[in-house]
């Protein structure tokens, strides 16, 4: 009973005020009214019109941290205590002000803005500040200018949408599992081959009804809060992307990572390489000297130092999300075995293996790279650019 009360709450079920009282595991308050209270509360804006107003001008909110940004590097340029203290603060400030300006979004184009803003930022000064000292050959310009569209155009590719899931696709199931049956029935060998493998993975075939959009859903697929839809394979929802990750947007997302980590290390290198050119990488990030005798060459140290912080978050996440698709785990199927206490843990924690899919690592590969998106022409959207 202590472990129902501790664990945490399934993407498909609903918060609950009793899954929140970690020290006494009792339940703290009438979960009825409490729903009630807080759906009042977010409809406010429609018997508040001055509240509603306000959040409406809240869409403008993001001006005063995109001008805060580089006014907070330019100030950890001064000195690289200042440098220090900024750079281990700045992540609470990012969350701080998203809170106070975004909280009650559902979705939100703050994290993807401010992304998209510090990815720009940087390359300019990579172009304004790096590139006038005569250190960056043409060839290594073109290889970062490269990799910066490859990454807007992954991105946008990852935009196009995670593979929603409709009423539509289970009736198309149908005809399919129909057609199926007739071609089956008229080959016994390939009758055969089909029973064996629902044998070996009896869940593979397996639609469940959502609990929240009463609708009919694939196996492996699951409901986003944030979205407020189903997804087919769920792996998880990116506030960076303000979209979800699933079948149809998994490997764009995977190859979007890879891109912009080797053109984050490359260009983190190419600077460091004109601002401390007699020392060694790795060292030249934790002291290069005289660094700070000029305004413009601390900016650029003081970024690489911001842009390195961002890429070895980024890098774990990489590393994660390889090691899950080895394991032919998605990142929905961890969390729900973390709850029911099923699957092991491998690799010191970093996935969770629940042995239901997993079919070996070169299958498990072969299966992510070639999997399609089933019966997207019944449920696709247009470019999903928000």
């Amino acid at each position: 009973m202590i472990w129902e009360k501790l664990k945490p709450p399934e993407p498909d079920d609903r918060m609950c005020c009793c899954e929140c009282d970690i020290n006494q595991c009792r339940c703290c308050c009438d979960c009825e009214d409490l729903d009630e209270a807080f759906s009042r509360y977010e409809h406010c804006d429609e018997t508040c019109p001055a509240f509603g107003t306000m959040m409406d001008n809240m869409k403008i909110s993001m001006i005063p941290a995109l001008l805060l940004l580089p006014l907070l590097l330019k100030a950890a340029a001064l000195h690289y205590l200042l440098g220090i203290i900024i750079l281990t603060a700045l992540p609470g400030l990012v969350l701080s002000y998203y809170y106070a300006t975004h909280r009650r979004k559902r979705r939100t184009l703050f994290f993807l803005t401010l992304a998209l803003y510090s990815l720009a930022y940087m390359y300019y000064l990579f172009i304004t500040e790096i590139l006038p000292r005569g250190d960056v050959s043409p060839l290594q310009t073109f290889a970062v200018t490269t990799g910066m569209i490859l990454t807007i155009v992954s991105l946008i590719h990852t935009k196009r949408g995670p593979g929603f899931v409709t009423a539509s696709l289970h009736e198309a199931n149908h005809q399919q599992m129909d057609a199926e049956n007739e071609l089956t029935n008229s080959d016994g060998c390939i009758q055969s081959a089909d029973s064996e493998k629902t044998r070996k993975h009896p869940n593979s075939t397996k639609w469940t009804l959502c609990p929240v959009c009463k609708i009919m859903r694939p196996p492996r697929a699951g409901h986003c809060r944030t979205c407020g839809l189903c997804v087919q394979r769920l792996d998880h929802h990116c506030v960076w992307i303000n979209s979800c990750v699933g079948q149809a947007n998994h490997r764009s997302f995977l190859q979007t990572l890879c891109v912009f980590v080797l053109t984050a290390v490359y260009g983190i290198s190419l600077v460091l390489r004109s601002l401390c050119p007699r020392q060694y990488l790795m060292t030249a990030l934790f002291y290069c000297p005289g660094v700070y005798s000029q305004p413009s060459t601390a900016l650029c140290f003081t970024c690489c130092w911001y842009s390195s912080i961002i890429t070895v978050g980024l890098i774990y996440l990489l590393v994660a999300q390889v090691v899950n698709i080895s394991f032919n785990v998605t990142g929905r199927e961890a969390q729900l075995a973390v709850r029911n206490k099923k699957g092991q843990s491998r690799l010191w924690g970093l996935v969770i293996d629940t042995g239901e899919y997993s079919r070996g690592f070169y299958q498990n590969w072969v299966e992510f790279l070639t999997m399609t998106d089933s019966f997207m022409s019944f449920h696709s959207s247009p470019t999903d650019l928000v």
